[in-house]
């Protein structure tokens, strides 16, 4: 069963500011590494790169953000393309989503994940056989 990482956790891995978050993020990431199931996308890779270098109070030099996307690059990796993008647009309608969340959902169907941790949709949330799961909820 594949669980793609959305790119709100990935990035807490770097957040010194919300240590518990960057502990969880940190476990939730190696558990899915070594059992071989976490999947990210382009749009994920992307999204990270912009967000550590700019986002975070204390933001990582472009060299060690590179670096980051680099060891995250390693991991399977869906490639955004225009079937993708068209679908994405079709389900941001359906299902009243912003273009980026069905992004997001979209390559994570596409990858075969059952699982999409990401704290910015809704828990619980089903979109077809996919399942979001907010790591962060007590």
């Amino acid at each position: 069963m594949r669980a793609f990482f959305d790119t709100n956790v990935l990035v807490y891995l770097f957040d010194a500011d919300a240590p518990d978050k960057q502990k969880r993020a940190r476990t939730l990431l190696d558990e899915e590494v070594r059992s071989g199931r976490a999947v990210l996308s382009t749009q994920v890779l992307q999204e990270f790169y912009v967000a550590v270098t700019r986002k975070l109070a204390t933001p990582l030099s472009e060299a060690s953000a590179e670096q980051a996307v680099r060891h995250l690059a390693a991991l399977p990796v869906v490639q955004v393309d225009t079937e993708t993008v068209l679908h994405a647009i079709s389900r941001s309608h359906a299902d009243t989503l912003s273009f980026w969340d069905s992004l997001i959902v979209e390559a994570a169907l596409h990858a075969g994940a059952k699982r999409l941790y990401s704290e910015d949709l809704q828990h619980g949330r089903r979109f077809d056989m996919l399942v979001v799961d907010n790591p962060f909820l007590s």
